[in-house]
Formats: structure tokens, sequence, C-alpha cells
């Protein structure tokens, strides 16, 4: 499962990167993604949408075991 994420975070960066952010994986538990918001996302107010109606939208499309993605 964490490579099918990762795979799908490969997918996610470019976005993010070009706003200046970055995205790190830092666990999975039991369907529960946790990942590092980097850059100019870490701290910005748009932050959590971008984070649930993303990230979280497209990691459950690409990899159906994930239930939900939150930041640490």
């Amino acid at each position: 499962m964490k490579e099918r994420v990762e795979q799908a975070l490969k997918k996610i960066r470019p976005a993010l990167e070009a706003d200046g952010g970055g995205i790190e994986l830092v666990d999975i538990v039991d369907g529960v993604v946790s990942v590092r918001l980097k850059g100019a996302c870490h701290g910005c107010p748009g932050a959590q949408m971008t984070l649930k109606m993303g990230v979280e939208r497209i990691l459950k499309e690409e990899v159906p075991d994930v239930k939900s993605v939150q930041a640490v």
C-alpha cells in the first residue's frame, strides 16, 4: 500500500511544488495516511482544503484502501 500511495503522491507533487510547497509521506496506519506539508503549504490557510479536497480525493481514487489523510 505504501508504494501505491507514494506513486499517487508523485502525481500530486508537481502541483504543490508549482506553488512553492511540497508533501512528504510520514506513515500509514489502518488506511489513514499521515503526511507532512512542506514549504509554502506548511501553515497556509488553504492547506486543510488542499489536503482534504485535493490530496485525500486523489489518494482515495488511486488507492481504494485509503480511508483518510491527515497532516502531522
